[in-house]
């Protein structure tokens, strides 16, 4: 049985290889489309953007550590200078869009759908994650979709997911950079920096100011580095093993709350590009803290509801 298990994680590992592999493989296409395209104003810092990042991302796993480390800096210094941007569109016309919504009705929901279904799927009946349903998902899309329209071609796609990572540019990497800041936070040692620097304040046994202190950390954090699962690492370390989970708090409680003041921290912060600038950009916004303000009250709600939550239930 245990052979069995171990077999289906090695291949949900294989798989995710294949997945990084083909999402690199997209990257290097947008990056060369660009590159090719003339009414691109800045068409060799951008093609050389995607296409570095799509290195990474695809050869991440088989190319020395010291070459990604190169092209991640070297790809930054076009994003830097403004010189990534957004090529010519091959979107398709809001007529043709408008006949196919008209024609397809509720259905156009299905190949959205399937993504969600088949993550769940796979998280919940497999050891291949949900990650890997999630691309199983995405595939399966593709194939409604081309069952839908003749016109839907291979091609179609790859222009779409260039066109999308034109549109959202540049900050399409912030996520991923976030969240390997949180691993560089904990291997060197920040924890232990803030559990010394907090229990010069924090009263020994005050459990209830170290919820106070590790909720807003949780949510402080976050708002620096745009990501609470890179957040909870270094704060958990730092004050709510010693000065919470130390004086019998319930860990299940106080971690999930915990993680929760972070995502109202999400809520806040420019830096979780996917849920507040990628919004911005898509729906071309000319506000781009608009999302932000019209969050700050229900993140600022949770956070004291949730804090009071842990204090009274702890």
């Amino acid at each position: 049985m245990s052979y069995f298990m171990n077999s289906e994680i090695l291949l949900g590992e294989k798989l995710l290889e294949v997945l990084y592999i083909l999402m690199g493989l997209i990257l290097v296409y947008t990056g060369i489309k660009n590159l090719l395209d003339k009414s691109n104003p800045h068409r060799y810092g951008t093609g050389y953007f995607w296409c570095a990042l799509g290195i990474v991302i695809a050869g991440g796993r088989f190319i020395p550590s010291m070459i990604s480390g190169v092209l991640i800096f070297s790809m930054t210094i076009p994003a830097i200078l403004k010189k990534v941007s957004k090529g010519k569109s091959k979107l398709p016309s809001k007529e043709y869009m408008q006949q196919m919504s008209d024609k397809l009705g509720m259905k156009i929901f299905i190949p959205a759908l399937s993504i969600g279904v088949f993550a769940i799927i796979f998280a919940l009946f497999t050891k291949l994650g949900a990650l890997v349903g999630v691309g199983a998902g995405v595939l399966v899309a593709i194939l409604i979709l081309m069952f839908y329209s003749k016109n839907n071609k291979p091609t179609t796609f790859l222009d779409d997911a260039a066109d999308m990572l034109g549109t959202v540019g540049p900050l399409s990497m912030l996520p991923m950079l976030l969240a390997s800041l949180g691993a560089v936070f904990t291997s060197a040692g920040v924890g232990t920096v803030i559990s010394s620097a907090v229990g010069t304040i924090v009263p020994q046994g005050n459990v209830v100011v170290g919820i106070i202190i590790y909720a807003f950390g949780m949510m402080l954090f976050t708002i620096i580095m745009g990501n609470a699962f890179a957040a909870i690492t270094v704060m958990t370390v730092g004050i709510g093993a010693p000065f919470v989970l130390a004086y019998g708090a319930n860990p299940a409680l106080i971690g999930m709350l915990a993680l929760t003041c972070g995502y109202c921290g999400t809520l806040l912060t420019p830096m979780a590009a996917n849920f507040n600038i990628v919004p911005v950009a898509m729906l071309e916004m000319k506000d781009k803290y608009g999302v932000i303000k019209n969050q700050w009250f229900i993140a600022i709600f949770m956070f004291v509801f949730q804090v009071v939550y842990m204090i009274l239930f702890k």
